[in-house]
């Protein structure tokens, strides 16, 4: 059980140990001159001191450089000025264990007056956990992005491919006519000028097609998930803040869903991208609903669909929504649907608009359920 300095008696000292006992986050007590006075069970486990080796002792042991060299002077100038830079709030810093090792706590502080001694009361809790997560989605982020930015590049570059090989065609057999036309006349200077259009204009196309094949979308690695889960890292990658923007997001999930063989990172770059889009699609509007249904739709295939209450899609768009450089946007490229169908196909999947009764859309599509013992390609 937790210990405190005997300043205390009787059934009100049992109920305060029993109390901060129980607690799961570290409780200390210092006083002004820094000592410790009350020492929790929680304390404990986090700094692996026993209670009978801090209490008494100044609380700067528990801290590691610069914390342990100015924790004397900072409480002193509090002392002196009233000055706050941490009473009151909380604040992320280190701890230092028993064996020298540190960790990351976010300690809040209080203060206050007991029997006329000035103390003061720290809540620590142990983030190590949650800054290991933190960092986890930063990196999911991260690689996210990078292969969002190559897949994006992969797709522009056929888009221009495309775009530029039939102009290109026209210039090398403009240029073939006109360097026949100059043998008749027999103007060597203008056969080579000619011949110099035609070389350059192979070369630029030669340019174009190694670009694309550079970036060119890499088969999907895939293994066998939890789709649940994706979506739901999906939805906190995504950092929509629907909470700030008044959207009311649903993600529901059928009962007993299969596994499925996917590409998680790539499937989470169609998951992110659609719900961007609907987030954005509701802008403006009174009701903003955002909902992410997970359902099998065959033996074989689990349906996801992102479902808005935004306009909807114009009827002008509809035909050539998912090709490249099409956008009901204002801003961007108009490559992000077309991405994502790409993406979807190369998983042996489809994905199509549909209308919803009460207004909005749905884009939907499907993935592949795992068979039993496949477990990735």
């Amino acid at each position: 059980m937790a210990q405190t300095s005997a300043d205390r008696s009787g059934s009100d000292n049992s109920l305060f140990d029993a109390l901060i006992g129980f607690a799961v986050d570290g409780i200390m007590v210092i006083d002004e001159r820094g000592t410790v006075r009350v020492y929790n069970d929680a304390c404990e486990r986090l700094f692996g001191y026993r209670a009978g080796e801090v209490i008494g002792r100044n609380v700067k042991m528990l801290m590691p450089a610069p914390y342990h060299d100015e924790h004397d002077g900072y409480l002193k100038s509090y002392l002196r000025t009233g000055e706050k830079h941490i009473i009151g709030v909380g604040r992320e810093v280190y701890g230092r264990r028993k064996d020298g090792s540190t960790f990351p706590m976010n300690l809040s502080v209080g203060e206050g007056t007991v029997r006329g001694e000035h103390l003061f009361l720290g809540i620590i809790t142990d983030i190590t956990e949650r800054q290991a997560r933190d960092r986890q989605v930063q990196e999911l982020q991260a690689e996210m992005l990078h292969a969002s930015r190559l897949t994006a590049m992969g797709q522009v570059s056929a888009g221009l491919a495309h775009e530029l090989n039939q102009p290109l065609t026209a210039i090398l057999n403009y240029a073939s006519a006109c360097i026949d036309i100059a043998e008749e006349y027999n103007d060597s200077d203008l056969k080579t000028a000619l011949h110099e259009v035609a070389e350059q204009a192979t070369r630029a196309g030669n340019i174009i097609r190694r670009l694309r094949a550079f970036t060119e979308k890499r088969a999907p690695v895939r293994s066998t998930e939890d789709l649940a889960r994706a979506v739901d890292e999906a939805v906190r990658l995504g950092q929509i803040n629907a909470q700030e923007r008044g959207i009311a997001l649903r993600v529901r999930v059928e009962r007993d869903l299969p596994l499925v063989l996917i590409d998680r990172i790539q499937i989470q770059q169609v998951l992110i991208n659609l719900i961007k889009n609907a987030a954005e699609a509701m802008e403006g509007c009174a009701h903003k609903e955002l909902t992410v249904s997970l359902a099998v739709s065959t033996a074989d295939r689990v349906r996801v669909a992102i479902a808005d209450t935004g306009p909807g899609i114009p009827v002008e768009a509809r035909n050539k929504l998912f090709e490249p450089f099409v956008t009901t946007k204002n801003t961007g490229m108009g490559m992000g649907l077309n991405i994502c169908r790409g993406i979807v196909e190369a998983h042996g999947g489809r994905l199509w608009l549909e209308d919803n009764p009460d207004g909005g859309a749905t884009f939907a599509f499907d993935v592949p359920v795992a068979t039993s013992g496949e477990h990735g390609e």
